[in-house]
């Protein structure tokens, strides 16, 4: 159970909560062990008086300690560290079993991290929604919050990775706009958007459906046996959105998203009909990712297709519809085998690609079908550190066989998120080159 500790008496090593929601502090979570002075400095300055503080996770390091200044230093393990080995040194079999134990452990609290911030935005989100009618201003101050806040974590330095996520958001909607905006925005910062714009590009992705508030549920997916009532009635909700961003006072480059993201570079979209070059940078970009993933997650009716044949099928049949550019550095984002595709590799293996660099987008995290491994246990594999290893091909989920399928388990539902791509250190390489 958690005290309560006055923030003047914050020690490194303390695990603790901020009583506050994830868009008012600078930190990935809200929960975290404190490793360095400077963040305590700055939770002082959040204008916070207490925290919520857990003796039980907690490493308390006073400065005398031995163990200070690798805390200080923000390396501190964020759990006790396994006992070393008897015989460590000469026992190379433990030695390994030990680095496997440390690079899961790493994994699956990076996933988690991830994890988390993914639903503190998807309930950001929902709040956001559920303010639009009653106070529209708020509700437009909550958005450009959010989009501020996903922003602030994607700007810093470093390479981004796109992570495929287990949404815990049953709120179709939601998921889907979290998952435009993400997308959009690493795609916005990838062609070099200026802050300014991208925050409005971000805002727009976030609220580019909020039309359909004022539309009855059964029309909010195009469905093959809509008559011309329920296609009018679902088209309606881009005039409607527009009505409703002019009343929470959006800024302009928002607004242009609400109102053209069905617009099409050939002139086929709707509801203008407007050709490329009259169509905002923003709403080109968020049109082809909204695109993308309404194939991927299709409405109750809809047949959903893998990542990689959404990605192909925009390429193939749909790519005069978009601006061929944007198109193009999408598809170099995303890889050509995106988060969530199920995969055969070189060596005949089946595996599930989760991670994806868009700097190296062939050379993904997969997760390996492998029996003699428990899937808990199991480490990504990076292509990257497996040279001879590759992707051979893409297949669909009901290709796998049950065993295969049971251990990959295959998302019904495609949720992203971005992390960074930290580079792996030479003995993390190494644990994954014998994992391969």
């Amino acid at each position: 159970m958690p005290c309560t500790i006055d923030v003047q008496d914050l020690k490194l090593g303390m695990f603790i909560r901020l009583k506050t929601g994830w868009l008012s502090h600078p930190f990935p979570l809200s929960s975290f062990r404190i490793t360095s002075a400077e963040q305590i400095v700055v939770i002082r300055g959040l204008g916070l008086k207490t925290v919520s503080w857990y003796p039980e996770k907690s490493e308390v390091v006073e400065p005398s300690s031995p163990g200070f200044g690798r805390l200080a230093a923000g390396t501190g393990p964020a759990t006790a560290p396994d006992p070393e080995p008897a015989g460590a040194g000469g026992d190379e079999t433990q030695r390994r079993a030990l680095q496997r134990r440390e690079l899961l452990g790493l994994q699956r609290r990076a996933l988690q991290q991830c994890q988390s911030q993914y639903d503190e935005a998807a309930q950001a989100l929902q709040q956001t929604c559920a303010l639009a009618s009653a106070r529209p201003r708020e509700a437009a101050q909550q958005a450009q919050a959010l989009a501020a806040a996903m922003l602030e974590k994607m700007l810093g330095d470093g390479e981004l990775c796109i992570r495929l996520l287990s949404s815990a958001c049953n709120d179709r909607a939601a998921a889907h706009a979290l998952n435009v905006a993400v997308i959009s925005l690493l795609m916005g910062r990838t062609i070099g958007m200026p802050e300014a714009e991208l925050l409005e590009l971000g805002t727009g992705a976030l609220l580019h459906d909020i039309g359909k508030l004022d539309l009855p549920l059964r029309v909010h997916m195009p469905e093959g046996g809509f008559g011309s009532t329920e296609l009018k009635a679902y088209r309606d909700h881009v005039a409607l959105g527009v009505a409703r961003g002019r009343r929470m006072e959006l800024p302009a480059g928002a607004l242009a998203v609400l109102a053209q993201h069905h617009e099409l570079g050939d002139g086929s979209g709707f509801p203008e009909r407007l050709p490329l070059d009259s169509i905002a940078p923003a709403a080109r970009l968020v049109a082809l990712v909204n695109r993308y993933d309404n194939l991927c997650n299709p409405g109750p009716r809809g047949s959903a297709l893998t990542p990689h044949e959404a990605v192909s099928t925009l390429f193939a049949q749909n790519r005069g519809q978009f601006d061929m550019a944007i198109l193009s550095g999408f598809i170099r984002m995303m890889g050509v085998y995106p988060a969530g595709s199920v995969v055969q590799l070189t060596d005949d293996r089946f595996a599930l690609v989760m991670q994806v660099n868009s700097s190296r987008p062939l050379k993904p995290r997969v997760l390996v079908y492998d029996p003699g491994v428990p899937r808990d246990e199991a480490l990504l594999l990076d292509l990257e550190q497996a040279p001879d290893l590759g992707i051979r091909r893409s297949l669909a989920p009901s290709k796998l066989s049950p065993a295969a399928a049971a251990y990959l388990a295959p998302r019904q539902r495609v949720g992203y998120y971005f992390d960074l791509a930290e580079p792996l250190k030479e003995e993390e390489a190494a644990a994954l080159s014998e994992a391969s």
